[in-house]
Order: C-alpha cells, then sequence, then structure tokens
C-alpha cells in the first residue's frame, strides 16, 4: 500500500467506507480503507471524524461499537422520525418483528414461531435467510432458527446476552402495564 496520499484523502477514504458500508468496520477494514499501513494515523483521523460529524451535524454521527468497530449511522433518537420517510426499508415490518422474536427467543422452532407469529411467518423467515440475517437446523421434521453472525455484524451486537437485558430494560422503561394487561399476563400460556 502506498503512503503518499495527503491526510485529507485518507480521511477522504475512510469517510466513504464508512459511508457506504452500511456495517461496522473494523480497524483492520479501515486501515485498508484508508490506502496507508498505519494503524496509528488511521486511527488518529477516524478520531478527528468522530469529532468532526459531531460538531457539524446533528442527527447522524460516527460512533466506536463495543467491539472496537466504527459505524456511520443515524443517532438513535431520530429512529422514530426518519421511519415516516423510509420509503422501502431493508426488512419489511412484519419480517422485522419476526427477526425480533428469533433475536430474542432464539433458539426457536417453527412450530413455536407459527404460534406466536402466524402462519405467515414462514415468508418471513424466506426473506430472513435470503437476506443471511437467520438460519436454520433441522431436527427431524421440526426446523431450529437462530440469528446468524451477518445480523450481529449488520446490527452491532457483540453479545446476544447483553442486547437480550437491554430490551428487557427498555420494555420496562414504557409505560407500566394496566391491570387488565397485568391480569391477562398472568393467564397460562396456549401450549
Amino acid at each position: 500500500m502506498r503512503e503518499s496520499f495527503p491526510e485529507e484523502e485518507i480521511a477522504a477514504r475512510i469517510e466513504a467506507a464508512l459511508y457506504s458500508a452500511g456495517r461496522p468496520l473494523s480497524a483492520v477494514e479501515l486501515i485498508r480503507a484508508s490506502g496507508t499501513n498505519s494503524k496509528e494515523k488511521t486511527l488518529r483521523l477516524v478520531g478527528e471524524l468522530v469529532k468532526k460529524t459531531k460538531s457539524t451535524f446533528k442527527a447522524i454521527e460516527i460512533a466506536q461499537l463495543e467491539d472496537g468497530t466504527y459505524v456511520f449511522q443515524l443517532r438513535p433518537e431520530y429512529t422514530p422520525l426518519v421511519r415516516k420517510f423510509a420509503q422501502h426499508p431493508l426488512i419489511p415490518s412484519a419480517a422485522l418483528k419476526t427477526l425480533s422474536y428469533i433475536a430474542y427467543e432464539q433458539p426457536v422452532t417453527s412450530k413455536r414461531l407459527v404460534q406466536i407469529r402466524g402462519s405467515q411467518v414462514y415468508s418471513h423467515v424466506k426473506v430472513l435467510e435470503q437476506l443471511q440475517f437467520v438460519e436454520h437446523e433441522n431436527l427431524g421434521r421440526l426446523k431450529v432458527y437462530r440469528t446468524s453472525p451477518k445480523f450481529q455484524n449488520y446490527f452491532g451486537i457483540v453479545d446476544l446476552n447483553a442486547m437480550k437485558s437491554k430490551l428487557v430494560a427498555a420494555t420496562n422503561k414504557q409505560s407500566p402495564p394496566s391491570p387488565r394487561a397485568a391480569s391477562q399476563h398472568q393467564s397460562p400460556e396456549k401450549s
């Protein structure tokens, strides 16, 4: 690789890689994108890009995730706003609900998915498998689904158990259930 790029060009290359990837990038990937062999220079320029993005933009950011990767993303507080404007999401809403159930309950059987999400779950799973966000293994006539490494990488999830804990905490922060809803939750689940 060449060391002859000016710093402005190296920063532009890192910025382009983060913007176009649509997923978190590791330091190694950023070094490769920068066109240099220097980890120090690349990480210093990433740090400068983080600061520049923070001071220039209000709704987007370059964030370092728990696993040390970097991602160019919308700030979480703006997600509800942009949902209104997203024309064609990558994952249809119903399939996304199925994906969230699989992520939370994994491993989960096809029988259980049908019980919870209905028979349309087969089309959801087909989409999710085409996107390589879920994978299955056959246990006799039964399929058992779980999320794939691509799912974790795409959504920046390092630890599935930590993700589950955060989901539970976020769910508990929402409004407390009404007495009627609480009594419905106490009823035994159908088998």
